[in-house]
């Protein structure tokens, strides 16, 4: 099945294609006809990019045994096998930091104010991988209004839960708990930034980050953080997991581009899952129109 990608700002709201009609290209090609084109979104690009570039959509069934989540392994099988009885209910996000209107909400009270909104977008890991998602969240920039945050507000900072009990290998070393991600403000403050609950039109599954994980498309995944517990909004650049573990690997900005080679392997090509050949990285993984102009006058190279 075939879809074509475009503005991912111009994505319906309120439409939510079941997963079977996904996976049928002909059901899939009626709906768009009748009117119903709520999964589709574009990934522009600027040079070298593809603008009316048609993307497969990757099956349910990759996306959601084929993670990185080092919580419950390093393996990319371990999640799915590893996460099955992670419970996401109840779950409570603490909104804090510099803003007016801190907040501590139970899951379903953090996400009522907010329109659900069906996006396909693009995830381009580090490890040279790719897949195309159906994504149901809203803007992060919407809570952020929510917040009110003040002037002292640069960045958003991103905390994973810690629960050695239900996460087995937070037992372990590989990494410094809690996982910790960031953004600048006007990375956060983007139309194509989410917050998800869901994919395929189901809520998130227990290996994908339930109940609450951040996608932002033009960045390495790694970025989008998982099983989200605490966004705190604060005045200098946070430090996320990664950096700590390796910052000759991984920047802050992290954003995807050939140019810049991990120092173990290659940037400039990667295998969308579910193909054998390789195909050209995209700069900003091919939201370049949208994205570029939040760098200007930035060494990419050094801030990578």
């Amino acid at each position: 099945m075939l879809i074509r990608i475009r503005k991912p700002s111009d994505v319906a709201s309120s439409e939510i294609t079941p997963e079977s009609h996904y996976l049928d290209r002909r059901t899939f090609l009626g709906a768009i006809a009748a009117g119903a084109a709520g999964v589709v979104a574009e990934g522009a690009g600027a040079a070298g990019s593809r603008a009316d570039q048609e993307d497969k959509l990757t099956p349910f069934e990759d996306i959601t045994t084929y993670n990185n989540f080092y919580e419950f392994g390093t393996g990319k099988d371990d999640p799915s096998k590893n996460a099955k009885n992670f419970r996401t209910r109840p779950w409570t996000v603490a909104v804090d930091g510099h803003c007016a209107k801190p907040g501590k909400y139970q899951l379903e009270d953090f996400i009522k104010p907010y329109t659900l909104e069906d996006r396909v977008y693009r995830l381009r890991c580090v490890e040279a991988w790719s897949m195309v998602i159906p994504w149901r969240g809203f803007p992060l920039k919407n809570l952020i209004a929510r917040a009110e945050p003040t002037s002292r507000a640069k960045y958003v900072e991103f905390t994973t839960l810690v629960d050695p009990s239900q996460m087995p290998y937070q037992r372990t070393n590989i990494l410094d708990w809690p996982y910790i991600e960031g953004l600048r403000m006007d990375e956060a403050m983007h139309d194509l930034t989410l917050l998800v609950t869901g994919l395929y039109g189901k809520d998130l599954p227990n290996q994908n980050g339930a109940p609450l994980r951040l996608v932002v498309p033009w960045k390495y995944g790694f970025k989008s953080i998982k099983s989200i517990v605490r966004i705190r909004f604060v005045e200098e650049q946070p430090v996320p997991t990664w950096v700590v573990q390796n910052p000759r690997e991984y920047g802050f900005h992290s954003n995807v581009n050939p140019e810049v080679d991990h120092p173990r392997w290659t940037q400039k090509q990667e295998r969308r899952i579910g193909e054998f050949r390789k195909r050209p990285t995209l700069m900003f993984n091919g939201y370049a129109d949208e994205v570029a102009g939040l760098y200007a006058g930035m060494d990419l190279k050094k801030y990578y």
